[in-house]
């Protein structure tokens, strides 16, 4: 297996190839590393493109911007109307894909009238695995992943990442806020905002990982195994806030913050003869 140091020199490389790059940047940590290697390699041959609409938390929109800005790189906002299309609303085993298709094509017809010859995403050579229907419209954009082509996993983007300085290296993941909104019901702003709200609160309670998956009039509450205890000792204050936030029920998931805990009724869905979702 190759190591970090020629993984790098080959992401170095594949940026010299392509000449100039825009970013599809979320300031997470696997676009940050890719920012910061394309734009050392490039300068200003890179640019940092966020797409932002009620799907991203303004917290994370703010984070992507300091850290574009800590690495050097110019940063835009662009504003993307996902959120307006009818099968992300739908809300069904394919949103993603939806929602890419419509986020790519935006960002890679802005790169494209600046005079950036590729878009580029931080997907690295561990995605290939759980439910991706996002894939298929990075395919369809041609947008191109320069950690998976050089061979990057998740680990070697964090230990790069700690190497090169980025502050976000050791950064939770994260995901679109309609991922907390069960398959099948429908995403609006207003179930957004509830969501985003609920978590800005657990935040400002100390918590880090977290979730808050909207069931309705229910809040299911996911955070690390390690706050279990202490989530249950702030139970008061927990359903305090998010009471006034306007969920009848709180409730605090035993099994604790798992990505993607949404797939896990996929299998269900489908076995009802749901909307299949594409294979990624």
């Amino acid at each position: 297996m190759a190591r970090l140091e020629e993984k790098l020199e080959v992401l170095e490389r594949v940026f010299h190839e392509m000449q100039s790059v825009a970013v599809a940047y979320s300031g997470g940590v696997d676009s940050s590393l890719v920012l910061k290697v394309a734009f050392d390699t490039l300068a200003d041959g890179a640019i940092a493109l966020t797409a932002v609409s009620g799907s991203l938390p303004a917290h994370e929109r703010d984070e992507a911007k300091r850290i574009a800005r800590l690495v050097g790189a110019h940063w835009e906002a662009i504003e993307t109307l996902e959120t307006e299309q009818p099968g992300y609303i739908a809300n069904g085993p394919n949103r993603c894909y939806f929602c890419k298709s419509t986020v790519y094509e935006e960002l890679a017809n802005w790169a494209r009238r600046a005079g950036y010859r590729f878009l580029v995403d931080g997907t690295n050579a561990d995605d290939a695995g759980d439910h991706r229907p996002g894939r298929i419209a990075a395919s369809e954009n041609d947008v191109r992943s320069p950690l998976e082509e050089a061979g990057f996993t998740k680990a070697d983007v964090r230990e790069a990442a700690r190497q090169l300085g980025l502050p976000n290296w050791d950064k939770p993941a994260a995901a679109c806020l309609s991922s907390r909104i069960p398959y099948g019901s429908s995403v609006t702003p207003e179930k957004l905002a509830r969501v985003e709200r609920a978590e800005q609160e657990l935040r400002r309670l100390g918590f880090g990982q977290l979730r808050v998956r909207h069931h309705g009039e229910i809040a299911r509450i996911e955070v690390d195994p390690e706050e279990l205890e202490r989530a249950l000792r702030a139970r008061e204050a927990i359903v305090s806030r998010l009471s006034d936030i306007g969920y009848t029920y709180v409730t605090l998931d035993l099994a604790g913050f798992r990505s993607g805990s949404m797939n896990e009724t996929l299998g269900s869905i489908r076995g009802r003869g749901k909307a299949q979702a594409p294979a990624d």
